[in-house]
């Protein structure tokens, strides 16, 4: 997979040191990333496993 610097962070993060999150669309689905340590890499989701995350996280388990 290549990842360009391509990659959205959070609206819920604010730039003050906090959970900030990154994540980048993939062929597949997606990559996500920890903004503060970017150089430990990456998790990869299929779109089945973004859609449920996603869900999880909004409240929405599907």
């Amino acid at each position: 997979m290549g990842l360009s610097d391509d990659w959205k962070k959070s609206s819920y993060s604010h730039g003050n040191g906090g959970n900030c999150v990154e994540a980048h669309k993939t062929s597949n689905g997606a990559a996500m990333r920890d903004t503060q340590n970017r150089t430990l890499g990456f998790l990869e989701a299929s779109e089945t496993e973004w859609a449920a995350l996603l869900g999880a996280v909004k409240g929405k388990a599907s």
